[in-house]
């Protein structure tokens, strides 16, 4: 059995996991980063995109962050989020859409308040698209 860390993550409405993980992988601010049992402490910025929680037993389960922070202490990881979502609970459509959205008012700017802000809802679309195909990933489809 392998050893496991207690893991919360949570966000500003919520908290969206609380357990026992063998190991977390997610979008740090210099690259992926996996986590687990006996790991060194660590913060580090979390960019907009998919966390994978390997649970005690090693079912793996999969949520959407869109930013935040990762800390690591000896007894335990906190993910604090900006916005946490069960990745099952993201709509493919609504993202889509509004990763179109995004790109057209990037392609048609008026000021640079515009351009950022369609770029931070690009990039934040185009994070929920990569948690879902990393869903289908995991599940085979």
């Amino acid at each position: 059995m392998a050893m496991t860390v207690h893991c919360d993550i949570v966000s500003a409405e919520d908290s969206i996991f609380s357990g026992l993980v063998e190991m977390i992988v997610a979008a740090g601010s210099e690259g992926d980063v996996g986590i687990g049992y006996g790991h060194a402490p660590l913060l580090t910025a979390l960019k907009p995109g998919p966390i994978r929680v390997i649970k005690q037993g090693g079912e793996e389960e999969i949520y959407y962050i869109s930013g935040g922070y990762l800390e690591v202490q000896p007894s335990v990881m906190i993910v604090l989020a900006d916005t946490a979502v069960r990745a099952e609970d993201l709509d493919e459509a609504k993202a889509l859409q509004a990763k179109k959205d995004a790109e057209a008012a990037l392609s048609t700017q008026s000021s640079e308040l515009d351009y950022s802000l369609a770029t931070a809802q690009l990039a934040e679309a185009a994070a929920q698209l990569r948690t879902l195909q990393a869903i289908r990933k995991n599940l085979g489809h």
